[in-house]
């Protein structure tokens, strides 16, 4: 059973002594309550360097009021490897309009303050973690080598906007003067950093690192890199004098990391430069494997206690990386690359035989799938492509699906003596459903646990062309389909459809469309969201420069304009609610 002979890796010097270490070799630094989980980025990270014989140690919300934690485990030998968790710190702390979040899914009790006062220092999770922490570990040991990792790293790690400063900010590399950044989902730029630290070896020319360098070094390291090898991304200086660059900026990083290039990006700070090394290669179906195979306890350390992301994903399983959906409000493609990486049967059903073990498991895989779940198992006609953009304006014909693996996979894990439900809740792609007809039905009869979800993010062309996502079109197709196979099936089928409201180039007229249009559908609009612009992101890069990808003037809505579309959304969902309450009662009496 997990849990009862497995350890967590030590969090306190006692546990380290207790498995007879004087010392460790790496301390992982995390913004998040610490869960052995392998949703949870921190604990793959821990279990591979683990895997790989190194002494690993995890401080967990360490206290950012001083140094003390970040000496709790002595100067680790290798490095501090920091990460602000499995969410940007900004984000965790705050919402799309800057208020604060009273509330931090991450934490013990989704409390994210200490004992004590309501402020900033006093908050478990401190803003922009990164370089807050980089500095306390710098603070507690003035030569140790610091790492930085994680989504907020990885999407900060060249100049950025922060919409809660609501400027530009330079890389987190530079502010944070750490040692070396990786990027992406670094399990292999980490192993490389680690052995390389071993033998006191140079942590440079790191495949899916940033480095930061002086003037000087940068021009030492021109006289080695062919110029042809090289992209120059607008420099601070260019960026703040002209804003509009912004998008020139974004749009090169992203076509360097959908295109995998093998060259390098370059961009001058306020002081000195970033220079990033090409990508790391996707995961092969064996590495994936062998990563999600790693003993993991899968579940909190004692010292989290009840963390309610973890109630979320406790019996989930991640079955598929990469998405090449490219949407323009979303970083996964930035993050974990455009191409998909698909685990194998074998690896799913062992983690799935190791959760019906597991004491609180009540018969339900809560999930089987990654950031869009129906692609596991697609790959590409002719091996990929510089463009990896399979899904707009429409699927790629070179895009292969293949139903029958996620089919297979679904009965296989069903089968399983202990499991009674299975269900998919990550996110599914409707213009994929819609090709994949039997699957779609499997998934309304079986494996939907409630309404299936789904995102058509809005319904109007120009709003839509913005995101990069499917046309309207695509969702009243869908929405036909389910209901013809529901009438087929004598099922009621639910549809929750997601939408964002105030993104760049959307005004309250389209709102009020979206609505009209939602209606006809017989749809009831229940999860919406402001757009946030988060780091890392080509809807981001709109807000900041005022123009679409193509250099064209948009209207970037203000922030009660922003406030006003989502009223209009709201206020039809609280009226559609309240009709649904009235024929539900009439219903009551009737009967």
């Amino acid at each position: 059973m997990p849990g009862s002979t497995l350890q967590h890796l030590p969090t306190t010097l006692q546990e380290c002594r207790k498995r007879g270490w004087q010392s460790v070799d790496i301390v992982l630094v995390t913004g998040d309550a610490y869960i052995d989980h392998p949703s949870f980025g921190v604990a793959l990270i821990g279990r591979l360097l683990e895997h790989h014989g190194l002494r690993v140690a995890i401080l967990a919300q360490p206290r950012h009021d001083s140094a003390i934690d970040f000496q709790r485990f002595g100067k680790p030998h290798l490095f501090f490897g920091i990460t602000a968790g499995n969410l940007d710190s900004i984000v965790a702390n705050y919402t799309g309009n800057g208020k604060v979040r009273d509330s931090d899914a991450y934490s013990t009790d989704g409390n994210p303050w200490w004992p004590g006062q309501r402020s900033k220092t006093n908050r478990k999770r401190p803003d922009r973690a990164s370089i807050v922490y980089a500095n306390l570990a710098r603070e507690a040991y003035k030569e140790v080598t610091i790492v930085l990792g994680g989504v907020e790293a990885s999407l900060r790690r060249f100049i950025h906007y922060d919409y809660k400063q609501k400027r530009l900010r330079n890389s987190v590399l530079t502010d944070a003067k750490a040692d070396i950044l990786t990027y992406g989902m670094a399990e292999k730029s980490i192993l490389s950093i680690a052995r390389r630290l071993q033998h006191n070896q140079k942590i440079t020319a790191i495949d899916g690192s940033c480095e930061r360098l002086t003037e000087n070094q940068f021009k030492e390291r021109l006289v080695n890199i062919p110029a042809e090898h090289l992209t120059y991304l607008p420099s601070w200086e260019e960026l703040s004098t002209d804003p509009t660059r912004f998008m020139e900026a974004e749009l090169l990083i992203d076509k360097h990391m959908r295109g995998k290039a093998t060259g390098r990006l370059v961009q001058k700070q306020q002081s000195g430069w970033v220079l990033q090394h090409q990508p790391q290669p996707s995961p092969t179906e064996q590495e994936l494997d062998e990563l999600y195979d790693l003993p993991f306890t899968r579940i909190p350390h004692p010292s989290a206690g009840d963390v309610p992301a973890y109630r979320m994903i406790r019996h989930s399983i991640t079955t598929v990386r990469g998405c090449p959906g490219n949407c323009s409000f979303c970083a996964i493609t930035r993050h974990q690359g455009p191409a998909v990486s698909s685990r194998s049967h074998r690896s799913i059903l062992r983690e799935a035989e190791t959760i019906t073990a597991m004491t609180d498991f009540s018969g339900t895989i809560s999930d089987l799938g990654g950031p869009t779940a129906n692609l596991y198992g697609t790959t590409c006609k002719i091996g990929g492509c510089k463009k990896h953009d399979c899904l707009y304006p429409e699927v790629c014909e070179h895009l292969q699906l293949n139903e029958q693996a996620l089919l297979t996979l679904l009965d296989n894990v069903a089968s399983l003596k202990e499991v009674k439900h299975v269900f998919i809740s990550s996110g599914l792609r409707m213009e994929l459903l819609l090709k994949t007809p039997e699957l779609l039905e499997r998934l309304l009869r079986y494996h939907t646990p409630g309404a299936l979800k789904i995102a058509p993010e809005h319904t109007e062309p120009n709003v839509l062309e913005l995101m990069h996502k499917e046309s309207h079109e695509i969702l009243r197709e869908f929405v036909a389909e389910c209901r013809r196979i529901g009438s087929r099936l004598n099922k009621k089928v639910e549809l929750t459809p997601y939408v964002i409201t105030g993104h760049p180039g959307s005004t309250e007229e389209d709102a009020s469309k979206l609505v009209r249009k939602m209606h006809n559908l017989g749809l009831a609009v229940r999860k919406f969201q402001d757009f946030t612009p988060t780091p890392g992101t080509l809807a981001t890069a709109m807000q900041v420069s005022g123009q679409d990808t193509a250099g064209r003037k948009i209207l970037i809505p203000s922030a009660s304009q922003k406030n006003r579309q989502r009223a209009i959304v709201e206020n039809a969902f609280h009226k559609s609610r309240k009709i649904g309450r009235r024929r539900h009662l009439k219903r009551r009496k009737r009967n």
